[in-house]
């Protein structure tokens, strides 16, 4: 198994700097980076586990603090196991950062990100790929619209309101993606019902968006997430399944099983 080293680092915004968590094969050589968009939840131990099983699979990742304007991760303080009081009790609390973090400022972020990999010795030259988890998602899919010549794949996890009626809805960016697009949603998810789970899939088929849009039967909205009570194990496996296999078809051409 391949080595894993991982460390804090800060990256420049045009809002201060932003910490974050990254996470690369330990043999220092250029390797395709990820940039992964966490749920609100935020950079903690299970998300630098996450991101070292995607290191040790041969890239270099990249997990932003989403929050950073309100500080360094955790903005909100949580406990090991997040429950639904817990998950009540820790919403209430980020609401604000939550409004805070506007569509145009996410992307002024992501832009910063994608610049600090490009001049990392660590990632290699060229495109990126994106992955989101709830909130993520829908930040991977307007980054990818918004970027698109800087991202080759984005792969998102029980995304949340990603068709909605808002003028800034992630279903809005398709026409400008060029990447290949991943979507696993949660079967049993009111963040995404079906309705928006056909809107979301029609407007990527009528912007010619390479994709694959996946219902997670019995699933529930975060179960990718093990220090959640969302969590289902088989659901999460078949996740990392699809996110290698995209991984591996984009940067390893012929390697995907």
């Amino acid at each position: 198994m391949t080595d894993v080293w991982g460390t804090e680092v800060r990256v420049p915004t045009e809002d201060g700097t932003a910490d974050a968590y990254v996470a690369r094969p330990a043999d220092g050589s250029p390797r395709p980076a990820v940039l992964c968009f966490t749920d609100a939840f935020g950079v903690r131990p299970t998300v630098r586990e996450a991101a070292d099983r995607v290191a040790r699979a041969g890239y270099t990742v990249l997990v932003p603090n989403l929050f950073h304007r309100r500080g360094p991760a955790p903005v909100v303080e949580l406990p090991g196991f997040i429950d639904a009081k817990a998950r009540g009790e820790f919403f209430t609390r980020l609401r604000p950062a939550l409004r805070e973090l506007t569509p145009q400022r996410a992307t002024a972020d992501a832009g910063a990100y994608l610049r600090w990999l490009a001049e990392r010795p660590e990632a290699a030259e060229g495109p990126v790929a994106l992955v989101g988890y709830c909130m993520g998602a829908g930040l991977a899919l307007r980054t990818a619209g918004a970027f698109p010549d800087r991202v080759a794949a984005v792969a998102g996890f029980h995304g949340g309101r990603l068709a909605t009626d808002d003028p800034h809805s992630p279903h809005l960016a398709a026409p400008r993606i060029t990447a290949e697009v991943y979507l696993g949603h949660a079967d049993e998810d009111p963040s995404l019902p079906p309705e928006q789970i056909e809107r979301l899939e029609r407007a990527l088929t009528d912007a010619g968006v390479r994709h694959r849009c996946e219902v997670y039967p019995g699933a529930a909205h975060g179960f990718t997430q093990s220090d959640t009570a969302s969590y289902d194990e088989k659901a999460d496996e078949r996740h990392w399944a699809a996110l290698l296999d995209l991984l591996d078809r984009t940067f390893r051409p012929g390697t995907s099983t």
